[in-house]
């Protein structure tokens, strides 16, 4: 998935091109079946949990299980994106549908925040009439939620170099340290009988998701908007082109994320005049392959020459 898309540009330089290729194909693969995988056990728990969180009355429970569901949620659009993100260009969608990976982060945060708003309001009211719960039954079910989330974790970790799959990796991660501080709260509701604490971890949960969730929404709403991805300085980018002694100046530089794993770029270089075709064919295949290690795949370059150019049009 990572470079998959690097055009083969330069035929002197396949081999490596290919290299990148074959790489990218086996993330993809290990990155399919830790999202199914990830996706059936993690469901089949929600169920159980909440379940569980209604026959023993247990808010910790029941918004665990909405923080589960919501990594369920998320995993099933991460999946559905990155499958989407496969289909050819048409010529009404000439880039595919790769920016669905980045609606479907933005999906998923709106969709948690609308269950913390739920889960919120029931734990605050709770806190001050507190409902008998059973600590011993709240910390068994958590204590299988640690196992299961550890191992989904687990599988994520393998392919976390894919942003859907990084995010899947450290929230699998956040509910395994949840399920701890619930299991720890079970047991000390069941010996001491301070059912509010069984709110208290509630709302503790649903401030976990909040500080994650903000990320994720601040991150997809910027790449929804075009922004510069945030592994990517602009200019980082200015100095890898500028670095090529062919390139006198480059200017109006866009970059910007056409999926969750691609970056696509624009820009205009001013080169000598004197400079035969054969140059300016090998210095675009130069400034391309270095810009591909910068992790932009999809590169634009507008050539303009010195003869072309006017103080003001060559002033960045």
């Amino acid at each position: 998935m990572i470079e998959a898309a690097s055009h083969h540009h330069h035929s002197h330089d396949h081999n490596h091109d290919h290299g990148h290729h074959h790489h990218a194909v086996s993330i993809e693969q290990a990155t399919n079946k830790a999202f199914l995988f990830g996706i059936a056990l993690n469901l089949l728990y929600v169920i159980v949990e909440a379940a569980s969180g209604f026959i023993t009355n247990s808010l910790a429970l029941i918004s665990d299980a909405g923080h589960n569901f919501g990594d369920v949620i998320g995993l099933v659009l991460s999946l559905l994106a990155l499958r989407l993100a496969k289909v050819k260009p048409t010529d009404k969608f000439t880039y595919g549908y790769k920016k669905t990976t980045i609606l479907a982060a933005l999906a998923n945060a709106a969709i948690l925040l609308i269950g913390i708003g739920i889960l919120g309001y029931e734990s605050v009211v709770r806190m001050y009439n507190p409902a008998p719960v059973q600590g011993g039954v709240i910390a068994i079910i958590a204590a299988v939620g640690i196992v299961i989330n550890s191992v989904s974790a687990y599988l994520f970790f393998k392919t976390q170099k894919e942003l859907n799959a990084k995010a899947a990796y450290l929230h699998l991660l956040a509910d395994a340290l949840v399920a701890v501080g619930v299991v720890v709260a079970g047991v000390v509701i069941k010996f001491t009988n301070w059912y509010w604490l069984d709110a208290a971890v509630s709302l503790a949960i649903l401030l976990v998701i909040l500080v994650g969730t903000w990320n994720l929404l601040k991150e997809s709403l910027q790449l929804s908007l075009d922004a510069v991805p945030k592994e990517i300085d602009i200019h980082d980018v200015e100095q890898i082109i500028e670095k090529n002694p062919l390139v006198k100046n480059v200017h109006h530089i866009h970059v910007w994320a056409m999926s969750t794993t691609e970056n696509a770029l624009t820009a205009h270089l001013v080169i000598d005049e004197a400079l035969q075709r054969p140059d300016i064919k090998k210095l675009i295949a130069d400034v391309k392959h270095a810009l591909l290690h910068y992790n932009i795949q999809h590169a634009t370059l507008e050539i303009e020459t010195t003869g072309d150019c006017t103080d003001i049009l060559c002033d960045k």
